[in-house]
């Protein structure tokens, strides 16, 4: 097992890739879903209105993009401050 190295650093850079991550999540879902759904709208993906596509869909979809992201970035974390088994 290798020794644990600043953790505090660790936890400072876990907390900024969930809220870089949130931020995003929130951005695509509430924004393109709702507020910018006027201007989406006028768009046509497969013959549905995009700003419709990213209420009902989207926003989920980018959601599970995110949790694997969120899990590359976790391992990469993991091993640079020497959590990884």
């Amino acid at each position: 097992m290798k020794p644990k190295a600043n953790p505090k650093a660790y936890w400072r850079e876990n907390i900024k890739y969930v809220l870089i991550l949130l931020l995003i999540w929130f951005t695509v879902s509430y924004g393109a879903g709702i507020l910018f759904k006027d201007e989406l709208n006028s768009i046509k993906i497969g013959g549905f209105k995009l700003g419709f596509w990213f209420a009902q869909q989207g926003s989920m979809y980018v959601f599970v993009v995110l949790i694997f992201v969120y899990v590359k970035l976790m391992n990469n974390l993991d091993k640079k401050y020497g959590y990884d088994e």
